[in-house]
């Protein structure tokens, strides 16, 4: 028997306990009022003699029977207290258990569950003890009060003991309990927001295909999107809390995503038209800049060494093949922007610029190539005097506060040095290699800065 049947079954305890109302007619009470008098003298003269089975004012037994009673009521007191208790504390149990599924939360139902098996032996004792005394009988004698006051008594502090350990348990769930009622306070809101952003996301695509662009691929993933919809709808009673609250938060994140793309969509596809348009241009620039390689590529044939132009040889053939795929790509990336294949547009526009980058720049080199040839074989101290400022530079800062220079600058910088000199040294020969000349002259400048870079890095950490 639980706590929560107890108190129907004490009612009808006090029910059974009050005696039965007798229905009288006029005539007979009208008689009973004229014998009345009659009726009462044997019964007054017994009193006064000491006869009678019970006394109607005062004595010993209905002082008993007034103390009992207050136990009683006592006892039910406590046992209302411990109900509502009980019934308080299983709607906390189930707010965690529905949140919660930790260990922790699940150790917590089992407790709960154990206390209400003490919360039913007490019950059953108490009701027990109500149902064994009829407390309103009129031969209750003192000996029996005393006996129910007792168990009534005692019924009454094992109420009160177990309603303690009750409102102990219930103090520690505050950490849990409050967990739980902060998640489902963010519950409502959260699944508000999914639907909120499923609309959205709805009248961004209508406004879309009002416009004229279909948008298949955007509505497709909000399609999908509508079973998590439905599961929202069951409820978290069906799919738990965490599960709905995670469930939410994706549906909205989704649904925002779609609302977005499809709300830029008419930009983007004005983007892709202007793009197309442009790199077309482009690759028709392109094709006559490649043109104007094999000139160049002359030039340099007839006046310089064979190491300053070999690898530039197969420009002129690798610029003709590159901007004829590019602009394959860019024709495959205009049907599918008629089909409104937005991804696939984009992507073949991203193909074709990387490749006419790549020839842009290859085209490029070939003239770069010949200027600077023709600037270096005029006058090759203007590099070299670049390089020697570079080094100098460098070794001023390396002595700066200092007697000698650090080993680890000063090696490197002195290995600058020799490395740029043999790059001189190479300049005399009848057919020079000015692009190898170039090329160590740079390489020297890029060493010296490294060293450069790493002084300033150490000073600038001990300084700190």
């Amino acid at each position: 028997m639980t706590a929560t049947d107890a108190q129907p079954q004490t009612q009808r305890v006090r029910r059974r306990a009050r005696p039965p109302a007798r229905k009288a007619s006029g005539a007979r009470d009208a008689v009973a009022l004229m014998l009345l008098p009659v009726a009462l003298l044997p019964l007054a003269a017994a009193s006064f003699a000491g006869g009678g089975t019970r006394r109607w004012f005062g004595g010993r037994s209905e002082s008993a029977r007034a103390d009992a009673l207050a136990a009683k009521d006592a006892a039910a007191a406590a046992f209302y207290e411990l109900d509502t208790a009980q019934r308080d504390l299983r709607i906390s149990i189930e707010t965690i258990t529905a949140v919660d599924s930790s260990p922790g939360a699940r150790r917590t139902a089992e407790q709960f569950a154990s206390l209400g098996q003490r919360i039913d032996e007490v019950s059953h004792t108490y009701i027990t003890a109500v149902d064994a005394h009829d407390l309103e009988r009129d031969d209750l004698d003192a000996g029996d009060a005393a006996k129910a006051r007792a168990e009534l008594g005692r019924a009454k502090d094992d109420l009160v003991r177990v309603k303690g350990e009750l409102d102990r348990f219930s103090q520690s769930l505050t950490p849990l309990l409050d967990k739980a009622e902060t998640q489902l306070a963010r519950l409502a809101p959260a699944v508000e927001r999914a639907r909120q952003s499923l609309l959205g996301a709805s009248n961004a695509l209508d406004a879309v295909r009002d416009a004229g662009l279909r948008a298949d691929d955007l509505a497709a993933r909000l399609a999908a999107l509508g079973p998590e919809l439905t599961r929202l709808n069951q409820g978290a009673g069906q799919h738990g809390v965490p599960e709905t609250l995670e469930r939410a938060e994706k549906v909205q994140r989704e649904a925002e995503a779609v609302r977005v793309e499809a709300a830029g969509l008419p930009q983007r596809a004005a983007e892709i038209d202007r793009r197309l348009v442009s790199l077309r241009t482009r690759a028709q620039a392109l094709t006559t800049r490649a043109g104007k390689v094999d000139p160049v590529l002359s030039e340099l044939r007839r006046r310089f060494a064979a190491a300053c132009w070999q690898d530039l040889q197969q420009v002129p053939t690798q610029a003709a093949e590159s901007v004829r795929l590019a602009e394959q790509r860019l024709k495959e990336a205009g049907k599918a922007r008629a089909e409104q294949r937005w991804p696939d547009a984009t992507s073949l526009i991203s193909t074709a610029r990387a490749l006419l980058n790549d020839t842009d720049e290859a085209v490029s080199a070939a003239g770069d190539r010949l200027q600077r040839l023709n600037a270096v074989s005029k006058d090759p101290q203007v590099e070299i005097q670049r390089t020697r400022f570079a080094i100098r530079d460098a070794q001023r800062l390396a002595m700066a506060g200092r007697n000698t220079p650090d080993p680890r600058h000063a090696r490197p910088l002195d290995d600058a040095v020799a490395r740029l000199d043999r790059a001189i040294a190479a300049l005399e020969g009848r057919h020079p290699d000015y692009w190898h000349f170039l090329t160590e002259t740079e390489a020297v400048r890029s060493a010296v800065s490294r060293v450069v870079s790493a002084i300033r890095e150490e000073r600038g950490a001990a300084a700190g």
